[in-house]
């Protein structure tokens, strides 16, 4: 390489840093080597044929520079370094408003891990950004061809495979609008990072900067705001090839970086050849660190060795999504506010240099052009110059000290503590002079003549907060905001796929902006206005379908065999307008999205029969799909089979009542699969039961679910040809030991009039006469309350037991036991508790007056002796109401068709007379609830 570089206008400034380097090496080593290699590489990029511009990722002075750049060259063609396959959405930037990201998006995963799953990968784009000027000039000039030259979406995944793990799915979440990108891929256009973390904290320490951010802030950015273009060009190379050749980093992703340049360079000779394209006429903007590459394949004469591998078979889907100056923040792991502040210096150098710079026509939150400017005849293609040493005397040149701007130092200190008395500061104009003084002062013991928005920034935090902070932002956080805020992108209905705007239009009546930020309230009132059901079941869908706030139902609910007629729902689209956009790449339409995801969730690997019963009755509720729901319910069929554990009895318990009455009372006759599930699950459960009683894994309410399945499907899996037996053979193998277990068998026992209530009364007096016992009593309630889930008759034995124990229990007794009665009841019976607390109010008196003389009812009125009562006075008596109000047998006998008089001589005809004729089944009536 330096034999080829003989000759080379950087002679000069090779032979200085030979020098240097044996100086302050002690003999030319290795540092000779790096320095002279660093000219080298500027040197050779400088002498390709096809030009190299190297950027820097949203970088200010790299968006100035294009702009320059491309007004005076004209090129014609434009490669660029951005992931081939994302070409076609870039015409789609008019009907954005930036920050976006363009995305390319797969949910059906081939050749790739299955846990990689969704993959996703977003370049995110900033009006100051180099490649906007790029991709505004090549769009917006007639004749002007823009190829993207990078690898595909499909190939940073490839090559991952072999680098890196993706992203922890299991990591804390980031803020929301940190989190816009989610956890896509960023693809890096010009990350000039340093990856020796050596070589940061050595570039930091001496730059007196606190981070990265600021340290390229203060010696790139300001230098080379107002440089012409070969100085630019050459400083951006040398920084590229420095960083390159003292700070490799990871060998892995040295590979990808090094595959990436052969992969560009490949695809731009492909170009050429193919079009036959002149080099001078071409611009290819990449990052400076791919600039100074090595590679044998760099440049139009390199080799052509490397072979692109064909992609995967994952089927991408590409779009753009809103950004925000936090997410690029977040993503690319730059410091708070500092794509906020390269905005700022943005418009402050397009102002200083009156550089013109391209935008996109119609692009909203663009600004206007002021005054239409004559015609300019494009420019002469200029004669190739021989490049010029410009590194010399950049390095050389002392930093120019930019003088104090007082006017701008003055109003950032005069709003910072307007905005931060708004905040809860208590703030004051001494304040504001405090920051004012306080920023010069760190400015100069940093060497800075002018304070940069960091030193401000320290300056406002040191001044104004003190120990709290009294609101929901902090002083950094305002600063942040004052500096320009962290501006949020939104996607042009234009740009959205078809998904996306299909829910747009279908929400049209509600006529609310849904593609603004925030909340906005939706009333629907479908009685007055039956056209707004529709777009009742769509925000039904997209509360299954999207995050939690997107649709938030406020008024309203959808249950089975039940329709609200008004609603409310608070919207935020807008803010969620990313995952809208997702759902896009699985569907065309919302209704296809939710029955694609219920079908996955049904046949996932891991789905239960509990997961797959949700999904029948989603489909039910709001796809109102009687083929879908069928085939989902013979899928739970099939999982119910296969189970062997009881965890989700509870939640079958109650989807299967709920969808055999929305059955019951919807369908003339029952789907066949929901009587096969009857009988299926009640051969089951009548299986697992005697295991479930003495499983320790399993719960006491899992139990009691199985039980209320047995009992509630009882007649109908009879029906359907199920044995009785099953279940008399099931209890009878069932011997609990556990107290809850047991109270609950008890319960069953008493349904199955296998137990008698007077022997289970007995038993429970038993219990609490036995002093060993009673410390295991709560435990003992707390199966009879769960056993009113199987048995819920039962709800006055559980109201009698409870009572029992407070009346005969003494306080040294009961006292310590109430806590644990407490947290028993409420840890395990607290769906349960209002059907007891119910059948308590019934049963107690409902004033304080009438306590002292209430008797329980358990414990029985006092018995008296009935005497037979004349025929012709009581029982005249009895019938006295009909002979004063015979309006209402009248009634009666007329519907009946009865023809009669009233006799009013006659007496009264008794009430009783069948009974005292026939005293047999009175008789067996009392031995009956006698025995109860």
């Amino acid at each position: 390489m330096s034999a080829l570089s003989a000759g080379t206008p950087f002679e000069a400034l090779r032979g200085q840093l030979e020098q240097a380097a044996t100086e302050f090496a002690d003999g030319p080593d290795a540092l000779q080597g790096i320095l002279l290699g660093i000219v080298d590489d500027v040197d050779r990029a400088v002498r390709e044929p096809l030009e190299i511009f190297p950027v820097c990722h949203h970088s200010p002075a790299s968006a100035v520079a294009m702009a320059r750049r491309l007004r005076e060259k004209q090129p014609k063609v434009v490669y660029l370094e951005l992931c081939e396959d994302m070409a076609p959405l870039l015409p789609e930037l008019r009907n954005c408003r930036l920050p976006v990201a363009v995305q390319a998006f797969a949910s059906e995963v081939k050749g790739f891990p299955a846990e990689w799953a969704p993959l996703s990968v977003v370049a995110p784009i900033t009006e100051a950004s180099a490649e906007y000027q790029a991709i505004a000039y090549a769009l917006e000039t007639p004749g002007v061809e823009l190829v993207l030259v990078d690898r595909s979406s499909d190939h940073v995944f490839q090559w991952q495979a072999g680098a890196t793990e993706p992203p922890d799915p299991d990591a804390p979440p980031a803020e929301e609008e940190a989190a816009l990108h989610g956890d896509a891929v960023g693809v890096e256009i010009g990350d000039l990072r340093p990856r020796f973390a050596e070589l940061e904290e050595h570039l930091l320490h001496h730059g007196r900067v606190r981070h990265w951010s600021e340290w390229w802030h203060q010696y790139v950015e300001l230098p080379l705001g107002d440089s012409d273009h070969d100085t630019y060009r050459q400083v951006m190379l040398l920084i590229g090839s420095l960083f390159r050749r003292l700070a490799p980093g990871d060998t892995d992703r040295v590979r990808v970086d090094e595959d990436r340049e052969r992969y560009m360079w490949t695809r731009m000779r492909e170009h050429l050849a193919t079009t036959g394209t002149d080099p001078e006429d071409c611009l290819y903007v990449c990052g400076a660190f791919h600039a100074s590459s090595r590679v044998e394949e760099f440049g139009v004469h390199g080799s052509d060795t490397f072979e692109i591998t064909p992609p995967s078979a994952s089927t991408w889907q590409h779009g753009l999504i809103p950004s925000s100056h936090a997410a690029i923040e977040a993503q690319f792991g730059l410091a708070a506010g500092s794509v906020s502040i390269a905005a700022t210096q943005w418009a402050k150098n397009v102002k200083r240099t009156r550089v013109e710079p391209y935008r996109l026509v119609g692009q909203a939150g663009a600004r206007k052009a002021a005054k239409p400017r004559k015609a300019v005849a494009p420019a002469a293609p200029a004669t190739p110059e021989t490049p010029s040493d410009r590194l010399s005397g950049f390095l050389r040149t002392p930093p120019a000290l930019d003088r104090l701007d007082e006017a701008e130092l003055l109003g950032w200190s005069v709003e910072i503590v307007r905005s931060a008395r708004r905040n809860g500061y208590l703030a004051s104009t001494a304040d504001a002079i405090a920051v004012f003084e306080t920023s010069i002062l760190l400015a100069g013991m940093r060497d800075r003549a002018r304070p940069t928005p960091y030193d401000f920034q320290d300056a406002a935090v040191t001044c104004i907060e003190k120990e709290t902070v009294p609101g929901r932002r902090d002083v950094r956080r305002l600063v942040e905001i004052l500096m320009g805020g962290d501006r949020i992108g939104q996607v042009g209905y234009d740009a959205l796929p078809p998904l996306a705007r299909d829910v747009h239009d279908r929400l049209a009546p509600l006529d609310l902006k849904l593609q603004q930020r925030g909340v906005q309230r939706a009333l629907l009132d479908m009685t007055s206005r039956p056209e707004l059901r529709q777009c009742s079941d769509v925000l039904w869908m997209l509360r299954h379908l999207m995050p939690h706030g997107a649709a938030r139902p406020i008024m309203g609910e959808r249950e089975l065999g039940k329709q609200s007629v008004q609603e409310s729902w608070d919207l935020a689209l807008g803010t969620h307008q990313r995952a809208l956009i997702e759902l896009g790449y699985e569907g065309v339409s919302i209704e296809q999205v939710l029955e694609q995801r219920l079908r996955r969730a049904a046949y996932a690997p891991n789905a239960t029969t509990a997961q797959v019963l949700a999904a029948v009755e989603d489909a039910v509720l709001h796809l109102r799909s009687g083929r879908l729901a069928d085939e989902l319910g013979t899928r739970a069929l099939d999982v119910l089979a296969t189970e062997r554990s009881v965890d989700g009895a509870p939640e079958v318990l109650r989807r299967v009542r709920r969808l055999l009455a929305y059955y019951r009372i919807s369908r003339p006759v029952l789907p066949s699969w929901i009587e096969s599930f009857a009988k299926t699950g009640y051969a089951h459960y009548c299986t697992l039961l005697p295991t479930a009683f003495t499983d320790e894994d399993a719960t006491v309410r899992q139990v009691a679910a199985m039980l209320g399945f047995l009992f509630s499907m009882e007649s109908l899996a009879l029906s359907l040809g199920c044995d009785r037996t099953q279940l008399d053979l099931a209890f009878a193998q069932s011997h609990p030991q556990e107290p809850s277990r047991v109270a609950l068998l008890w319960a069953a026992q008493v349904h199955l009039g296998q137990l008698p209530r007077a022997e289970l009364r007995e038993r429970c007096d038993g219990l609490l006469a036995d002093p060993l016992v009673v410390p295991a009593y709560p435990h003992y309630l707390s199966g009879f309350l769960h056993a009113l889930e199987p048995v819920p008759q039962l709800a006055d034995f559980v109201v009698e037991a409870v009572s029992n124990a407070f009346a005969r229990l003494p306080d040294p007794v009961l006292l310590p036991w109430l806590p644990s009665l407490i947290t028993t009841l409420r840890a395990e019976g607290a769906d349960l508790a209002p059907l007891l607390i119910r059948e308590a109010g019934r049963v107690f008196p409902g004033r304080l007056a009438a306590l002292d003389a209430w008797v329980p009812p358990w414990r029985g009125a006092p018995e008296t002796t009935t005497t037979p009562v004349a025929a012709g006075g009581g029982s005249a008596r009895r019938a006295a109401l009909l002979a004063v109000h015979p309006e209402t047998c009248d009634s009666v006998a007329g519907l009946l068709g009865c023809e009669g008089t009233w006799d009013a001589e006659a007496a009264a005809p008794s009430g009783a007379v069948l009974v005292g004729r026939h005293p047999e089944t009175a008789a067996a009536l009392e031995v009956l609830l006698a025995g109860v």
